[in-house]
């Protein structure tokens, strides 16, 4: 499935576009997506190097990577510090925040992934699919 979705910012000054095909769409409980989004879990859309543009405010984009993490960081918008698309080298993955899109996308969560470190209060699994870490490939 081919999609075209565009996204932002909070403050409207960070804008992008993402074309192709996605790979993953998941709930993430880890530990440090709580901390990065503030919430019981990251709903993420993967694609692909390459399917990503940046159409404004580029050079806003801010990165934090965790020093021990192998694969984890964030970017964000330096003006609001809303959750922005990342490039993970590791993955040969673009990390896509599904809240910072400006349409509904045409896709469903998949998973509910690193299920074993979520926080008690997070949200029952539902018909999802849970796995203690990452999935099987």
């Amino acid at each position: 499935m081919e999609i075209r979705l565009s996204g932002g910012c909070l403050c409207g000054e960070v804008q992008f576009e993402l074309s192709g095909e996605p790979v993953r769409f998941y709930h993430c409980h880890c530990r440090r997506c709580r901390k990065a989004t503030g919430t019981g879990h990251a709903s993420n859309i993967m694609l692909k190097p390459g399917q990503l543009s940046w159409t404004q405010g580029e050079p806003l984009v801010g990165r934090y990577k965790v020093p021990e993490a192998e694969r984890f960081s964030t970017c964000f918008c330096r003006n609001c510090g809303s959750p922005l698309p990342r490039e993970v080298p590791a993955l040969g993955m673009v990390v896509v925040p599904a809240g910072s899109l400006d349409e509904i996308p045409e896709l469903s969560p998949q998973a509910r992934i690193f299920w074993d470190s979520r926080a008690e209060w997070s949200c029952a699994a539902g018909d999802l699919p849970v796995y203690a870490e990452y999935p099987p490939t």
